[in-house]
């Protein structure tokens, strides 16, 4: 059995827009939180609740509507259509917004159609607006980290688990997986700990190698429905 485990923002999203939202709408708290996030000095449990709850509530409808603007890495339906082939689900995992998840992917597919139905399942912070400021809610809260990626993967035991990240709330699901496609600064994290991974660009770099790695393999075709 095979799983896919992606990111969100900055993966399948062309440019980090929970990151751009942070800084838009809590711009002091993002400036000194931010550097303190990317050099692992504050947890990202820590820092990204620290920005999201400086936000009042009355700004969320706001943030949805910023999050209508992200455009999707090319490939990512390409790269669906072939995880189906083979019966591999694939799962978002996002230390941001599910809403903003929902929204883009809502209108992800080429011609403007959804992809909500084309995913496994979403894993990421709920927020409730109930009060004067944005309350985080997580299912999955981890040591460090809003939504624990490994925490997710142990939900989807796999012979083999892949990851796919751009960044820093990615490192802990990419020193988990058994395959790593890393770019950005994930790809950095990893060379400083010596850890293998493959660079990519788009989702049609990942879907080749997937691709030559299951078929070169003749494990093609036996994937979650085995």
């Amino acid at each position: 059995m095979k799983v896919v485990f992606c990111d969100f923002d900055g993966t399948i999203t062309t440019t980090e827009t929970f990151v751009g939202i942070l800084k838009h709408f809590a711009p002091e708290v993002s400036a000194q939180v931010m550097p303190e996030i990317y050099a692992m000095r504050l947890t990202l449990r820590e820092g990204v609740r620290q920005m999201l709850e400086s936000i009042p509530s009355d700004c969320y409808p706001e943030i949805l509507a910023y999050a209508q603007t992200a455009l999707i890495r090319p490939g990512l339906e390409e790269l669906l259509d072939f995880l189906d082939e083979g019966g591999v689900p694939f799962i978002v995992v996002s230390g941001g917004l599910r809403d903003m998840v929902e929204i883009v992917l809502s209108r992800g597919g080429k011609s403007g159609e959804s992809l909500l139905g084309r995913v496994a399942g979403i894993y990421a912070v709920d927020i409730n607006t109930s009060g004067e400021f944005l309350k985080v809610c997580s299912e999955f809260e981890g040591d460090t980290e809003l939504v624990s990626k490994v925490k997710v993967m142990a939900q989807h035991p796999a012979d083999e688990q892949i990851g796919i990240g751009d960044s820093v709330t990615d490192l802990n699901m990419a020193l988990s997986a058994s395959i790593v496609f890393a770019r950005d600064r994930l790809s950095q994290y990893l060379d400083e700990r010596h850890h293998p991974y493959i660079p990519w660009h788009d989702f049609f770099d990942i879907r080749q190698e997937l691709s030559q790695h299951w078929m070169g393999s003749g494990e093609w075709g036996v994937g979650s429905r085995e």
